[in-house]
């Protein structure tokens, strides 16, 4: 599977009714997708990615108070290879015995399923073809995975969910101030900066979820450990709760970490940085209300 660097940059209205898109069948063959047409989001030196935007069809939808709200939605995307995507595809899927010669992997065509509610996308069918349009190779029903900015899927996942809902996914993706700034916490010479995803920010309840950053560096300004946390904060309460997490260091890598208080909600003590952060979270969630609730099914 192909994964964002981990340390690339990291650099609205909103439409709760449901408008769905003209679409094919998801029993659609990719030859049928292709012959729609082919929307090129980005390429660089080992991807090119497409979706079709014609094959974007609600396949489940709920009725709420705001009106009928999509909780599932299908689309085709396409992926393009060099022989350096080929060669890393190959490698992360285990298939080498399958498509020995990355030269053979010209691209993949995907029926993709995603919720918006959750952030979530599902390869349902996924077929990889050679130059001569042959499938050399197929998956069906790949893992459900959570969208952050750590995925290759992200411009996949958002603009089919614009297709849809016409929220901004996209624009908030690649906005200047994507990352709320939390807070900077200096002592013993290391300095700690937490920053939030407000791409991944949404709100049930009185919870607030979303990814946060966490970057502790040395006075010389090296990084000596990062951690990746997915966050419920209950913004009345002041109390937060991390969902996963993961952690960096040099001597470690990266791994997975368990939390301590196996997902209760911990209270955040006035006069710390952590509530500073608090402060800054009920800020962006009382004056961005329409964009925290965008989806919503409550």
């Amino acid at each position: 599977m192909k994964v964002k660097h981990l340390f690339s940059s990291i650099p609205v209205a909103l439409a709760l009714v449901l408008t769905p898109c003209a679409s094919i069948p998801p029993s659609a063959s990719a030859a049928e997708a292709d012959a729609t047409g082919w929307y090129w989001l980005s390429s660089d030196a080992k991807y090119s990615n497409f979706f079709d935007p014609a094959s974007v069809k609600v396949t489940g939808a709920v009725e709420t108070a705001h009106g009928r709200v999509a909780t599932e939605i299908e689309a085709y995307v396409k992926t393009g290879y060099s022989y350096g995507g080929a060669q890393e595809t190959i490698a992360s899927y285990g298939i080498k015995d399958v498509i020995p010669n990355p030269n053979q992997l010209a691209y993949s065509v995907a029926l993709v399923k995603v919720n918006p509610q959750n952030r979530t996308l599902q390869y349902v069918k996924e077929d990889f073809y050679d130059a001569q349009d042959k499938v050399i190779w197929s998956r069906t029903n790949g893992e459900e995975k959570e969208i952050t900015s750590q995925q290759f899927d992200e411009e996949f996942y958002t603009n089919i969910v614009d297709s849809v809902f016409g929220a901004g996914e996209v624009a908030r993706s690649k906005a200047e101030n994507r990352w709320l700034d939390l807070y900077t916490h200096e002592a013993d010479g290391l300095m700690t900066t937490a920053i939030a995803d407000t791409t991944t920010m949404r709100k049930k309840g009185d919870n607030l979820f979303f990814w946060e950053w966490d970057t502790l560096k040395d006075a010389s300004g090296n990084t000596l450990e990062i951690k990746f946390l997915k966050k419920a904060v209950n913004l009345p309460n002041g109390t937060e709760s991390i969902i996963r997490a993961r952690y960096w260091s040099g001597q470690t890598g990266w791994k997975d970490l368990e939390d301590d208080l196996d997902g209760a909600y911990r209270y955040i003590k006035a006069g710390t940085p952590q509530a500073q952060g608090i402060r800054a979270l009920r800020n962006y969630a009382y004056t961005h209300e329409k964009w925290v609730n965008r989806y919503s099914i409550n």
